[in-house]
């Protein structure tokens, strides 16, 4: 802290430290003058980011006039106060204290190279064998990611703070009494036992290595560190990797505006994928005469069995062969039109500028605007309701806004198992007054948090808004102030809800007339209002019309525009934000500019050097209808990066029929995904440690993701192989590069050169050049020159729009494409975990991830289950009109009756099966949270089988 930047109306604390005169601001402790002054005082129990108790009394000092020592982390000065850190007193005292601690710290293992126990005690000469030392504490290596010993544990409680405080995960806890007293898990249960969610938030606060990794990877000091972002959720949490032998060997959270130092168990625990012996090495070719078996995603073959269908292949060879298929597709006489017969599925995993290049080659290269990513199963239905009301397709406010909200809806998301950072700050704000709704079929983590939560008849979202709309319009509670200077069509929207009062909608959504109204009336009156929602809310058939009511609703309000308002649809992969505004969909180019704009594509054009009228006007496919054309014939060839959509695609027999029915197949990933085994030609990609370049989180914050270990074997950046590909196929691309995944191939070459390309195409980000981004690491757009700070809330005094208003749009009642019948008579949910993330090509090979969640599990409410004789651990069979899964039962009160839910990560039970393909009108989005299905008993699960 500087005093100088002090607002005038807080004037500084003079006192004296040491005898020299220092001043403070107010509320700064004596610990954090001191530091600030370059005075050293030991201290254990204080740690920047937490609260400080003053419990370990390793920072007393002597205060004049006082008869005992303060400890100074949680001492504030006064006027004038004497303050003494180096008087014989308090150095003594602190080293007694220091002795204490030291002598039952285990003497014969190094729990934690830097541990600060041990730094402290040798800064003052701390004696370790003063006291005797007490009996040692068995260790606790019930768990995968972490081993407790509390031999080394000096009861500072940081680990309870971070966990309870932080975290808001309030696992850990101290017990007992006296010389008996300990850090427990719940009731003192083993660690792996117990409900933590491996955070690892404890292991990053302990100063001992009482709490530390399993893999020791605190013994020993790493060669270097490197900074980065966290390559899973779009949360966009900072982290540093400490690699030794260029392997990284553990992760720790870094400060930056997301996370704050914060990670959750993937982030922390997660990394080893990238070392997989199963990466892969070499290009592959597919053996002449071998077809792809495509019949039925549950005819899982090894890798080995799936490698033996390809020979390896030099790059030359490799690039030449994909290269040669697609001009072959080209020429062919089954082009559909202006959309081409060849199509490319990008990657919301990789980075801005591999996002770019990929669409700008499908583009350039095919002539076709026949290309999408995962976008389009997520928040397609989202993008085109922003789009349509707001002008504008980004969130309107940070994640972290939360602790400036009053009064916070979370409606079809789970933060906690999806964005779980972001579910901390979330805790964080209820804990200081924010009155949270959690509105979602099932009672998921956050709703213990809840003022409400809102446990509504899965698919019947409409519904329930409108009633909230109505609520607002008809008691009187709409901002008509902002409502008549910011917005059109409210006489219709009001005149729409008319009919959609609580009461009617009580019995279409199942929650109760009076609860839909004090909800109404309790987000239209709080302060500041703001909704967060998730692909519960838009993988449905009714989709945009739920992202239209929740827009609605914050435009009638007024509750956006401002800190702790607005709206956010929150991002599932790490760039899905980036990818989409690098422009990887096919009905717009970079910055959602729309293709059928005559300037927009002239501009493009000029810019990419192609002849005028390369680009078409008509909007490429989305992914559903890319592989229906694939499964027709329509579509011949496939370009796919770092995508899985024989995995991720709904109705995945389908999706898997239709790529093996491809004349040609290109697949660029790191592992040998179900996708890859029906692809032609394999081109092993870079992991995300082992390369350079932007990646945009879910609050439009552009980072800087940096290169921390090289790539395994001959595995290349999907920068460089797309180059490599334009080049054969006739475009004169000359960014060189680097094949490695380095930053630059030489001045002013490199991905720094595409960035630079990239901004020029994307007002959103003019001012942000790469130099700044290399420079400053993270910065939020909009940003319209190298002065411009960023914005991280927008919309604050008007709309993108023709008119600078926002837009009303009312929603109809429209129910699910397939409900539930005698035949298929419950409702299947699909979603992720915790621990796994995507279709598990990346998680399902952590070690720890893997460990702690191995298998695929259909989750019941145990009155569900024991209706259909089942018991945890039984084998369920779950059949659609599309297809079968087998899968053990786990039991959740959480769920509602007569539903199922089942994580899609697991290849082995592959949740898409069952999944209903049927579309979004507007959005183009499958409705995968919602399909009728049937449970029926299928044996008791052998828990020998792996």
């Amino acid at each position: 802290m500087n005093i100088k930047d002090l607002p005038q109306d807080m004037a500084p604390i003079s006192f004296t430290l040491n005898g020299a005169a220092v001043d403070a601001a107010p509320g700064e402790s004596l610990l954090k003058v001191a530091q600030r002054v370059g005075v050293a005082i030991p201290h254990l129990c204080h740690q920047d980011g937490l609260r400080s108790p003053g419990n370990c009394r390793a920072c007393v000092v002597e205060i004049e006039g006082e008869r005992v020592l303060a400890p100074s982390c949680c001492r504030a000065p006064a006027p004038g106060m004497v303050v003494q850190s180096a008087s014989p007193r308090a150095t003594q005292a602190r080293r007694t204290v220091l002795e204490l601690l030291i002598s039952d710290a285990p003497e014969t293992q190094v729990l934690k190279h830097d541990s600060e126990l041990a730094q402290w005690a040798h800064a003052v000469e701390a004696r370790p064998d003063r006291f005797p030392l007490r009996a040692a504490s068995a260790q606790d290596a019930s768990h995968p990611a972490m081993m407790v010993n509390l031999s080394a544990c000096i009861q500072c409680t940081r680990c309870i703070r971070a966990c309870r405080e932080t975290q808001g995960n309030d696992v850990l806890g101290l017990a007992f009494r006296g010389g008996h007293a300990q850090i427990v898990f719940d009731q003192n249960d083993p660690m792996g036992q117990s409900t933590c969610v491996a955070c690892g938030e404890c292991v990053q606060a302990c100063p001992t290595g009482a709490i530390a990794p399993a893999n020791g990877a605190y013994a020993n000091v790493s060669q270097k560190q490197v900074d980065s972002v966290c390559p899973f959720c779009g949360v966009g949490c900072q982290m540093t990797y400490h690699v030794s032998d260029d392997r990284i060997q553990h992760v720790e959270g870094k400060a930056g505006p997301a996370n704050e130092g914060r990670l959750c168990v993937k982030g922390r625990f997660g990394f080893d994928y990238a070392h997989s012996p199963e990466r892969l090495t070499r290009p592959l070719i597919r053996r002449a005469g071998v077809p792809k078996l495509a019949a039925d995603v549950r005819q899982r073959l090894t890798p080995e069995q799936i490698r033996e269908q390809f020979r390896e292949a030099t790059w030359d060879e490799a690039l030449d062969a994909a290269a040669a298929g697609f001009s072959q597709a080209m020429a062919s006489t089954s082009a559909r039109g202006r959309l081409g017969p060849v199509a490319g599925f990008g990657s919301a995993k990789g980075t801005n500028e591999e996002a770019y290049l990929f669409q700008k080659l499908i583009r350039t290269a095919f002539g076709t605007h026949n290309v999408d990513h995962c976008t389009r199963l997520c928040h397609a239905s989202s993008v085109a309701a922003l789009m349509e009301g707001l002008g504008s397709a980004v969130v309107t406010n940070p994640l972290r806004d939360v602790e400036h909200a009053d009064f916070v809806l979370i409606i079809g998301a789970n933060p906690a198992q999806n964005h779980p950072v972001g579910a901390t700050w979330i805790k964080n704000a209820v804990k200081r007054g924010t009155r949270l709704v959690m509105a979602d079929p099932r009672r998921t983590e956050l709703a213990r948090h809840a003022w409400k939560h809102l446990g509504f008849k899965a698919g019947t979202d409409v519904a329930l808004l409108n009633a909230l709309l109505h609520t607002i319009v008809f008691e009187g509670l709409a901002d008509t102030a902002y409502i008549d200077k910011h917005t059109l069509d409210y006489a219709q929207l009001k005149a729409h809800v008319a009919d959609f009062s609580p009461e009617a909608m009580a019995p279409v959504c199942g929650i109760d007339a009076a609860t839909l109204r004090e909800v109404a009336r309790a987000y239209a009156t709080a302060g500041n209002s703001m909704i967060l929602w998730g692909m519960g809310i838009s993988q449905h058939t009714h989709g945009t019309d739920n992202a239209r009511c929740l827009i609605a609703l914050s435009l009638i309000t007024g509750h956006i525009g401002r800190p702790g308002t607005g709206l956010h649809p929150l991002r599932g992969q790490n760039n899905v934000q980036g990818a989409s505004d690098a422009g990887l969909i096919p009905m717009v180019l970079p910055d959602y500019q729309r293709v059928s704009e005559p300037a927009v594509r002239e501009k493009a054009e000029q810019l990419w050097g192609v002849p005028p009228g390369t680009l078409g006007s008509e909007p490429g496919l989305t992914v559903v209808e890319i592989i229906d054309a694939a499964f027709d014939g329509q579509i011949r060839a496939m370009l796919i990066q770092g995508e899985n959509p024989a995995m991720s695609d709904p109705d995945a027999n389908h999706a898997r029929e239709a790529l093996a029915r491809l004349d040609h197949l290109v697949v660029q990933d790191i592992f040998l995904t179900e996708t890859a085994g029906l692809a032609d030609v394999i081109l092993p990609a870079t992991a995300w440690p082992e390369k350079t370049g932007s990646v945009t989180n879910t609050d439009r914050c552009v980072q800087l993701g940096r290169k921390a270990v090289p790539a395994p074997g001959d595995a290349r950046a999907d920068a460089w192989i797309t180059e490599q590909l334009a080049r054969r196929l006739g475009l004169a691309w000359t960014y060189d590069i680097a094949a490695d995944g380095t930053a630059s191939a030489g001045a002013g070459r490199g991905i720094g050169a595409v960035f630079e390309e990239m901004r020029s195409l994307m007002p959103s980000i003019a001012g942000l050049s790469w130099s700044r981004l290399q420079r400053e690491g993270a910065v939020t757009y909009p940003v319209a020159d190298e002065n411009d700070p960023g914005h991280s809330v927008v919309f604050t005094d008007g709309f993108p729009t023709a008119t600078g208003r926002a837009r009303l749009v009312a929603a109809a009642l429209t129910p699910p494409d397939e409900l539930p019948d005698s035949d298929y008579p419950m409702v299947l949910i699909t979603g992720r975990q915790l621990e796994h993330w995507h279709t598990g090509s990346m998680t399902r090979r952590s070690t720890v991830l893997d460990a702690v969640e191995p298998g695929p599990v259909l989750s019941l409410h145990p009155d569900t289950a024991a209706r259909l004789d089942l018991q945890a651990g039984d084998l369920a069979q779950v059949r659609s009109r599309r297809g079968e899964v087998r899968l053990a039962v786990r039991l959740d009160s959480g769920m509602p009756a007569n539903t199922a839910f089942i994580p899609f990560a697991y290849a082995e039970a592959a949740a898409n099966l069952l999944t209903n393909p049927a579309l979004d009108p507007v959005g183009k989005i499958a409705e995968l949270k919602y399909c009728a299905v049937r449970v029926d008993r299928a044996g008791v699960l052998d828990l020998a089988q792996p």
